[in-house]
């Protein structure tokens, strides 16, 4: 029963993520970027100060000193900087289907910055994933959209921030890592508008979208935490992918999108990249749990 409970948490949490996403692409239609990522940031960073409790509080302080909290916080500035221009800039369908390639961009991260195994039949699937998001961006064809690399450069970024994140002490709270996370956003966004020009006063639609966006992302992120302590890891890692669905779903409905079919075979190939390395990585878990 808490197994089925972690994975409604996580299809939900992929779900509120997903609306977040295409709120922000409508916001940034009508507000420059700068203003959006701080909003969210400042608005994130609100709820989990509140939420923190005094002892919360107390950490938010203490996890300035930690440097893997702040490799973590400028690793998260950067990725929500490029994920908003590139939400701002490409289709949904887009930005999603190559964001699933995350994953990926972790395990070789793990091998290559902190050394740990990773064998051939691994690395296969992580060249063939990204050989799906050659077939998404097409460099050099036609259809090829430079801004798309965007999407890259946050692949790259959360996949830092993920790896930096197991190395964080675990007497440091979530709450203050999160709240951290957020506060970036709000500097990232005053970096950015004091670069690209004065904000604008919202319109009352937009306020209600920001509002929304600021509670997918905080409502999201509570229930994939609740989920990771409800539930075996390995058993809700494939249904992060959901993620991708809601987005592909939204992405016709709402935008009018219509992904051609190198970009869902690109999609494709990503998934079945990622969802096998992550069955890999189960299998060569299985001894040293039986071991232990």
């Amino acid at each position: 029963m808490q197994s089925l409970r972690g994975i409604l948490l996580v299809v939900f949490s992929m779900a509120a993520f997903a609306l977040e996403d295409a709120l922000v692409k409508v916001l940034t239609s009508r507000q420059p970027i700068g203003q959006v990522i701080l909003t969210l940031g400042a608005g994130g960073a609100l709820i989990f100060f509140v939420i923190a409790g005094d002892s919360g509080r107390v950490w938010i302080l203490r996890a300035l000193k930690v440097p893997q909290v702040l490799v973590r916080t400028v690793a998260e500035a950067a990725s929500a900087a490029t994920f908003v221009t590139a939400l701002s800039l490409v289709p949904i369908s887009t930005v999603a289907a190559v964001f699933q390639a995350t994953p990926l961009a972790v395990a070789a991260g793990a091998a290559l910055v902190f050394g740990e195994r990773v064998g051939w039949r691994r690395w296969t699937a992580i060249v063939v994933g990204f050989a799906g998001v050659l077939l998404i961006i097409r460099p050099g064809l036609d259809g090829f959209r430079p801004e798309a690399m965007l999407v890259l450069l946050t692949v790259v970024s959360i996949a830092l921030r993920d790896l930096v994140t197991r190395r964080i002490p675990p007497e440091v709270p979530s709450v203050a890592i999160a709240f951290h996370g957020f506060f970036a956003l709000v500097l990232t966004g005053a970096l950015i508008l004091a670069f690209t020009g004065a904000p604008v006063r919202p319109a009352a639609p937009d306020l209600a979208r920001l509002g929304a966006a600021v509670l997918c992302g905080t409502a999201g992120y509570y229930a994939i935490v609740t989920a990771m302590r409800l539930a075996d890891a390995s058993a809700l890692m494939p249904f992060r992918y959901a993620r991708l669905i809601f987005s592909l779903i939204i992405g016709v409905a709402v935008f009018a999108e219509r992904p051609d079919a190198l970009t869902l075979t690109g999609a494709g190939v990503i998934l079945a990249a990622a969802f096998y390395t992550y069955l890999r990585e189960r299998k060569l878990a299985l001894p040293q749990t039986l071991a232990e």
